[in-house]
């Protein structure tokens, strides 16, 4: 079907009709500060406790902004006879935010939730070459991330959870029924048979005569006076 002739400046006659007549908001910003969602994607804050410097962030970022710079140290065994073994140490990690374009592959792709989204976003600088936040920085945006929303109580578990939970309650009775049966053995130690002591024997009395009833006093015969 082909337009109608002038259609199209209709519309556009109505969408400035409707704009006129549309009460003006005014932000005050920067007096007030705007309420932003929780997932802003405002900057990225680094929690450098869980980075393990696996690199998988900085090869899959397709702006290569992200530097980071290690070192391996050799770590002393945890137990006598135990072998020594080798770790990654984080020397640098940095974000160059005038080249980042805020797509999340990088917080998305992190096995070890080390990288995370902050709605902050109050961070403009007057020379480009400050735009390059260090890992310090990084580390101070994680204190302006929100915490994650509360779990609907009616979405299935994850199945993570359900294994570990699963774990743990195995393991609770099995530490629950050995501690029953030291109880038991503790006990049983404690309580040996003993013979029942005798009861106390009384001293033998001498034989008693029985007791006579007493007798009157003969009457003298008569003729004796």
């Amino acid at each position: 079907m082909a337009p109608i002739p002038g259609s199209g400046l209709a519309k556009g006659l109505a969408v400035t009709l409707r704009t006129m007549t549309r009460k003006t908001v005014t932000e005050q910003y920067p007096d007030v500060q705007p309420d932003l969602p929780p997932r802003t994607r405002g900057v990225i804050g680094l929690f450098e406790e869980n980075c393990t410097v696996c690199m998988l962030c900085a090869r899959e970022c397709p702006d290569w902004c992200i530097y980071i710079d290690s070192h391996k140290e050799t770590v002393p065994p945890a137990a006598p006879g135990g072998r020594e073994r080798s770790r990654n140490v984080l020397d640098r990690f940095a974000i160059d935010f005038s080249l980042c374009m805020y797509c999340g592959i990088c917080i998305e792709v992190c096995p070890f939730d080390a990288l995370f989204w902050s709605p902050e976003f109050e961070y403009a600088e007057t020379d480009i070459h400050e735009l390059t936040h260090e890992r310090d920085k990084l580390r101070e945006w994680m204190w302006t991330v929100p915490s994650p929303p509360a779990l609907d109580p009616s979405a299935e578990e994850p199945k993570e959870l359900a294994a570990a939970r699963k774990t743990a309650e195995k393991l609770a009775t099995v530490q629950a029924a050995q501690a029953a049966e030291a109880k038991q053995a503790a006990q049983a130690e404690n309580t040996e048979p003993t013979e029942p002591a005798e009861p106390p024997t009384e001293p033998s009395k001498p034989p008693t005569e029985p007791s006579k009833p007493p007798t009157e006093p003969a009457e003298p015969p008569e003729g004796e006076a």
